[in-house]
């Protein structure tokens, strides 16, 4: 098997895994009881809490462990939301955000919440020009993705920070397919909030992790115990958090070598793919994108249809973030670029990760010419 899709998910990595046994079998202690059995799990947790904090440039008492990134861009938008209820609230975010943000936006709308969805660049990029302008006397919160999980286009996170911060209102950025992935310093983002996901860098699933800026507020995810400052309640996920931190850490000392090389991989896909497919088009190609996400349309051909000739031949591609695959509808992504209901039907992702090869690439490559030709010779 091929596998590259790893902007739907990793394979966990060695260290990470050999991290969690341990939790999972022998040092399997409540973090929160007294005696020395669960004090191992306890101090397990703080040292993932600094490697998690060491990464990202923050403070250990900043990072939140959660259960992944739907989970905590649900906690920010809805806490936020809670925090102002006393009066009207308008958020802005944008039209290609992930679906846990607009879905949790879209039922923020149904309880009077006022939104505002910015368009994009055809290249996937949102104009902070364009939230200044849309900012109201009630605006409570921005909530922006670092970097596109379709297309990989990185936003001006940081511009958009600074002008906030300047008129107190709050920052929340999606990050979870920029960490492990480009360098990510919450200070020189601006941020206020920042959610990332452990099975996108290499963790265990079912991990993640928020970042609030100290001082600010929100409410309770879970109320309970003590756990995570008594903001999030219920017994740790001892062994997924040790994973996350080692994971997040590894990933930071090989980040600069990785980024080189998977460009590297991305280019001759492109390259590859040009020489023998005419008309092809990279999505957000002018843009600054990420190293590992590869979105491309092939003309006159079903997106789907190359998915399934890829698996056939154990080659794992997807046509669009994995949380909306299986439906017969085309990428919000796409078409908020401005890509026709059938461009985007005809558009595939290649996510390139750690273990990628550049022999895999070749094959990838070949493959892909193979089934386009047999779909074009069958029209």
């Amino acid at each position: 098997m091929i596998y590259a899709d790893n902007a739907a998910t990793t394979q966990i990595s060695d260290l990470a895994y050999e991290a969690m046994i341990p939790f999972l079998r022998y040092e399997y202690g409540n973090a929160s009881s007294q005696y020395m059995f669960g004090s191992k799990a306890k101090r397990a947790i703080e040292r993932a809490r600094l490697q998690t904090a060491d990464a990202i440039g923050a403070n250990p008492a900043e990072i939140f462990f959660t259960s992944g990134g739907s989970e905590t861009n649900s906690w920010v938008l809805g806490g936020v939301t809670d925090l102002y209820s006393d009066g009207p609230i308008h958020i802005i975010t944008s039209s290609i955000e992930h679906s846990s943000v607009l879905n949790t936006c879209y039922e923020l709308e149904g309880k009077g919440v006022d939104l505002t969805y910015l368009p994009v660049s055809n290249d996937g990029v949102i104009s902070a020009e364009d939230i200044k302008a849309a900012i109201r006397p009630n605006t409570k919160l921005v909530s922006i993705m670092l970097a596109n999980n379709e297309i990989g286009t990185i936003q001006p996170i940081a511009e958009i920070g600074a002008y906030l911060r300047g008129q107190g209102i709050l920052l929340h950025t999606d990050a979870i397919q920029a960490v492990g992935h480009i360098p990510v310093d919450v200070e020189e983002l601006n941020v206020d909030f920042l959610s990332a996901s452990a099975h996108k860098f290499n963790g265990a699933k079912g991990t993640g992790f928020l970042y609030k800026r100290s001082g600010t507020i929100l409410p309770n995810m879970v109320f309970g115990g003590s756990q995570e400052q008594g903001l999030r309640a219920g017994t740790e996920n001892t062994a997924g958090i040790v994973a996350l931190g080692v994971a997040i850490e590894e990933g930071a000392s090989v980040l600069k070598n990785e980024q080189i090389r998977i460009n590297e991989l991305t280019r001759r896909t492109i390259e590859g793919l040009r020489l023998s497919i005419p008309g092809i088009s990279v999505n957000g190609e002018h843009a600054i994108r990420l190293p590992n996400i590869l979105n491309i349309t092939i003309p006159k051909v079903s997106g789907e249809s190359l998915l399934h000739l890829l698996d056939l031949k154990g080659i794992c591609i997807s046509t669009s973030s994995a949380c909306n695959a299986g439906k017969d509808e085309p990428s919000h992504v796409l078409l908020a670029l401005g890509l026709s209901e059938e461009q985007a039907k005809s558009s595939i992702r290649i996510s390139y990760g750690r273990y990628n090869t550049e022999r895999e690439v070749e094959q990838i490559v070949e493959a892909i010419v193979d089934a386009y030709r047999k779909i074009v010779e069958c029209q």
